[in-house]
């Protein structure tokens, strides 16, 4: 019997998503679930109801779990690490999932 797992799901964008992100710059604090008194401030490059694309100085690992605070208002979010890639100018670019909830961005994103 064959089945099509993509039933039921929405459909991927172009890229491999299922979301659009956008583009927005965000000011974010990051902390890792483990250690939450050592945080950062920093920003998000682009992002969606459910993930972010966030910029760092720290390598994180896939899989790695952090707390990720919107400063516009925003609740606390859990996040999973999906990628982090290196920035050419210096830092990281760590692409986040919210696997819990979704996250109300606001509506005017920079550009």
């Amino acid at each position: 019997m064959d089945s099509d797992p993509f039933i039921g799901h929405p459909p991927l964008l172009s890229d491999g998503r299922v979301e659009k992100r956008l583009r927005a710059k965000v000011p974010v604090y990051l902390a890792r679930t483990k250690e939450p008194h050592t945080s950062e401030r920093t920003f998000t490059r682009d992002v969606s109801p459910h993930g972010a694309r966030v910029v760092t100085t720290h390598r994180w690992h896939s899989g790695d779990e952090q707390l990720l605070t919107p400063l516009t208002g925003e609740f606390p979010q859990m996040a999973r690490v999906v990628y982090c890639q290196p920035r050419p100018a210096g830092g990281y670019y760590v692409g986040l999932h919210f696997p819990d909830r979704s996250v109300r961005w606001g509506e005017s994103p920079s550009k």
